[in-house]
């Protein structure tokens, strides 16, 4: 990733990087738009590093982070009685800070952590994995996860008979697209947290329509609505400043305010960090479902002054304290 994105800025003289999924990956970008001078917009990778020990004046971080994951989904499930967890966890950048994310909040909240366990990124077999998490009696099952391995864990844990044994899945990053590949039978009842669904309202419906017609029917990711929102206000910033320069549109990004159709309105922080309302959601039954992708239910809004850390416990040396 870090050897393609040096191709793109120092061959083909782009501007700006947008998405970048996987953590490991931003985090190289990061490093390398601060060295060019030019814009990391991120949508895809989830670590609150971004925003925190390894912020920089070039990169935002648009959509959601581990902390944002951490505190809507543990905070919630402990107060509602699932105080002991087990992780299973993800062993990279991504996973491990989610991890550590999620189990200060789960500790703050006074839950305990039964155990954890790691396992490669791609994983085919959760079954050593699922049976140490068995073996721990935790109520909740932490899937510190993403994509193919979150959906391989539930499918596995259905075929244990885990969830049927009394404990819980907590998906700690899952989207909709995955919902739509489990399965309501499979995926009903998981809490997660998000912060686009496409049923909010109006417009997030009629962005969404427009967005079915061309992906074939298919519909929009957080990440992907993330992605659309995040050109759109980098664009109105490059208008404002009139230059392409990647340190100064950053800077005009965080001047403007965020007033966009698919996350409402909202701000960008000193740190990068772009705040924006939040939703906890639970997935419906098959019988509650009126249709394709009529997929959650909003347990919960969690407003943008509180979806999202607090800018002075992230540790982002640009904003510390003189």
């Amino acid at each position: 990733g870090s050897s393609i994105a040096r191709k793109w800025f120092d061959t083909d003289k782009v501007d700006a990087v947008f998405d970048v999924p996987t953590s490991s990956v931003a985090l190289a970008v990061n490093q390398i738009a601060r060295e060019k001078g030019k814009a990391h917009i991120n949508s895809g990778a989830a670590t609150s590093d971004l925003t925190g020990k390894d912020c920089s004046p070039n990169t935002i971080h648009f959509t959601y982070d581990t902390w944002m994951l951490a505190n809507g989904t543990g905070s919630a499930i402990v107060k509602t009685g699932g105080d002991t967890w087990f992780f299973l966890t993800s062993d990279y950048a991504f996973g491990h800070a989610l991890e550590r994310d999620t189990e200060a909040v789960v500790l703050k909240s006074g839950g305990k952590v039964l155990g954890k366990v790691r396992h490669p990124l791609n994983s085919q077999d959760f079954s050593s994995f699922l049976l140490q998490a068995q073996a721990s009696k935790a109520k909740i099952i932490g899937l510190a996860n993403a994509g193919g391995d979150t959906q391989n864990a539930i499918k596995q844990a259905a075929e244990f008979g885990i969830t049927k044994g009394g404990q819980n899945l907590a998906g700690l990053l899952v989207f909709l697209p995955d919902v739509h590949s489990l399965g309501l039978a499979k995926a009903q009842g998981l809490i997660f947290t998000e912060t686009f669904y496409w049923d909010l309202n109006d417009q997030t419906r009629a962005w969404t329509k427009r967005f079915a017609a061309q992906s074939g029917g298919k519909y929009p990711s957080m990440v992907q609505a993330g992605v659309y929102g995040s050109v759109i206000h980098y664009l109105k910033a490059v208008e404002a400043a009139k230059t392409d320069d990647g340190t100064k549109v950053v800077a005009k990004m965080k001047e403007l305010p965020t007033d966009d159709m698919l996350f409402g309105k909202g701000s960008i922080r000193a740190d990068g960090r772009a705040l924006h309302p939040a939703y906890l959601v639970e997935v419906k039954k098959p019988a509650e479902s009126k249709g394709p992708y009529d997929y959650y239910k909003i347990r919960a809004t969690i407003p943008a002054d509180q979806a999202f850390r607090p800018m002075d416990q992230g540790g982002c040396a640009m904003v510390a304290k003189k």
